[in-house]
């Protein structure tokens, strides 16, 4: 990197701290730390709340996700509107009526403080894996372009998040993801401008799209009903609707956002602005992985993307098989570059014959392409069994680092950076309020003050950073990052939605009943993912349907007495 990109990505980031630190004041007691002091209005809410879903995972593995399998993945996001629509007409009016400091607060004053602990301990689980997740993902960046040890940034990242988010509770993440988002989005609009600028001459926008719809690249809708297809119309609508309740209605990391709102009124516009853009924001996200895809149809790309396997392959015993398989992409790439203009060419001039012949040259070139690269992910096992095959996490970067003109490789780390910040300061932020209202002070002798219950959610915060940091340094790719992240989501947050929808609409049942369903669901949902029963996003709709009916089934064995709030 120049001197003008690491200008840009300090400044940028330093800023975006500064900032934070200098517009939040000490906090009087902890209902002030961890809501911010109920001063955001709906725009801070909507953005916060999109900031905090949208970490560097988002900016990293979407364009990659959408570079090898098009536009499908934004079917994921369809359920989406729909569970805002829930949340703002069901959840929110209901944490405001009660006064909810967590929205598992509301657990105990509707069912008992078992059911209550369990659900935070579910939320501590995967949210602490997820916050490790979002750390390492930049590290991987900054570890590749630097060359500096994965592990030494990972401790740097964290600790620069762990600074203004301990020290400034919700208001600093609230008032910092604002700058982040408009970092973000600005960076990304630029990327977009530049990938298409940097197609050939003769190459303009509505071309590109044509390239990208003869590679397959723009199906969005698939109305397939097998469940094990992951990414389809069907499971979007349902699991994903479900996954969304459970992210947006009853994670902390979400409902502190909008807890922080001014008004009722104040928090469910912010999640309608939230449920308008989203689905836009991914679509464009993909979009720019779409564009990246062309791009490469027509400019050299690697056989592998990350420089780590590409090091490991140029071994002495293996690396004339990985020149080989260099050699053979570099004239597949020479060769399409051709066709594709012959191709555009054609069907401009209305040649349907030599248009079709160009299109089947190309869907060859695909083929042969697949192959190599498969080749090279089997040479890959033999060379370093322990990186992991996949590399589209390392797609844009790829693109950001060997075609971006200096200045704009600043900012573009500093949006993926920004975005990493974002997402995992409020994951502490929500971390450390969870431990210390729903844990702690449940536990902790009622003699102890406002004061020192503000001191230990700071402490707690701090301590669940250096627990992310320490996932982050264990972490893998698995398959992708953001389906890593949303695996993980997806084992835990069916089963505690439908503890929540229990709560809202069954009132005759009552908390042992829902406590040992809540159970005996996770132990079965953890059971369906290790067996690969279905396509995770279904898990979301498994968990919230086992709990319910188990609840039902044991509140017959079961006899109880409570009052509903």
């Amino acid at each position: 990197m120049s001197l003008l990109d690491w200008s840009i990505l300090v400044f940028t980031l330093l800023f975006i701290v500064g900032y934070g630190l200098w517009k939040t004041k000490g906090s009087k007691n902890v209902r002030d730390y961890v809501l911010g002091g109920k001063e955001a209005n709906w725009g801070t809410v909507g953005l916060s709340v999109m900031a905090t879903q949208a970490s560097a995972i988002t900016f990293l593995s979407t364009p990659g996700q959408a570079y090898h399998d098009g536009m499908g993945f934004v079917q994921f996001y369809f359920g989406l509107p729909l569970a805002m629509l829930v949340i703002i007409l069901v959840f929110i009016p209901l944490y405001d009526r009660l006064q909810v400091e967590t929205a598992y607060e509301f657990l105990e004053k509707r069912f008992n403080g078992e059911t209550r602990t369990l659900t935070a301990l579910l939320f501590l689980v995967q949210r602490g894996l997820s916050a490790g997740i979002t750390i390492f993902a930049p590290a991987i960046i900054l570890s590749a372009v630097l060359g500096w040890p994965l592990k030494l940034l990972v401790v740097i990242i964290g600790g620069l998040v762990i600074v203004y988010t301990v020290s400034g509770g919700t208001k600093a993440v609230n008032v910092t993801q604002k700058q982040q988002m408009f970092v973000i989005m600005g960076g990304m609009f630029v990327a977009f401008y530049m990938i298409v600028s940097g197609l050939p001459a003769d190459v303009n926008f509505s071309k590109a799209l044509t390239i990208a719809e003869q590679s397959g690249k723009l199906d969005v809708l698939d109305f397939s009903l097998d469940p094990n297809n992951r990414y389809t119309f069907w499971s979007g609508i349902t699991g994903g609707f479900f996954l969304a309740l459970s992210y947006f209605g009853t994670d902390q990391s979400q409902v502190q956002r909008y807890l922080s709102g001014k008004s009722k009124r104040e928090s469910q516009l912010g999640l309608v602005f939230n449920g308008i853009l989203k689905i836009p924001m991914q679509f464009f996200i993909l979009g720019v992985g779409v564009m990246v895809f062309v791009f490469f149809q027509f400019n050299a790309n690697p056989i592998h993307f990350n420089p780590a396997a590409q090091k490991a392959m140029e071994a002495p015993e293996y690396i004339a098989q990985y020149e080989s398989l260099k050699t053979s992409l570099s004239k597949i790439q020479t060769e399409r570059a051709t066709w594709q203009i012959n191709y555009l060419n054609a069907l401009e001039d209305h040649k349907t014959e030599a248009a079709n012949k160009a299109n089947l040259i190309l869907k060859d070139f695909q083929k042969q392409e697949k192959d190599l690269r498969s080749q090279t992910k089997t040479l890959l096992k033999k060379a370093d069994p322990t990186i992991a095959e996949n590399d589209k996490d390392y797609v844009f970067i790829y693109y950001i680092l060997h075609y971006l003109p200096k200045g704009l490789i600043g900012l573009l780390l500093a949006v993926i950076l920004s975005a990493a910040m974002s997402s995992t300061a409020s994951e502490l932020n929500a971390l450390g309020t969870i431990t210390s209202i729903d844990l702690y002070r449940r536990f902790a002798p009622a003699s102890k003050d406002q004061g020192h219950y503000l001191k230990m959610t700071k402490w707690f915060t701090f301590g669940w950073g250096v627990i992310a940091i320490c996932i982050a340094s264990v972490a893998n790719l698995f398959e992708n990052l953001i389906q890593l992240v949303n695996i993980i989501g997806s084992i835990f947050y069916g089963n505690v939605l439908g503890i929540f929808l229990l709560a809202f609409f069954f009132k005759y049942i009552k908390g042992k009943a829902v406590f040992y369903g809540a159970i005996i669901t996770q132990i079965l949902v953890i059971l369906s993912f290790y067996l690969d029963l279905m396509s995770y996003l279904w898990l979301n709709v498994l968990g919230c349907v086992l709990v319910v009916v188990c609840a039902h089934v044991l509140s017959v064995f079961l006899k109880e007495k409570q009052t509903a709030p």
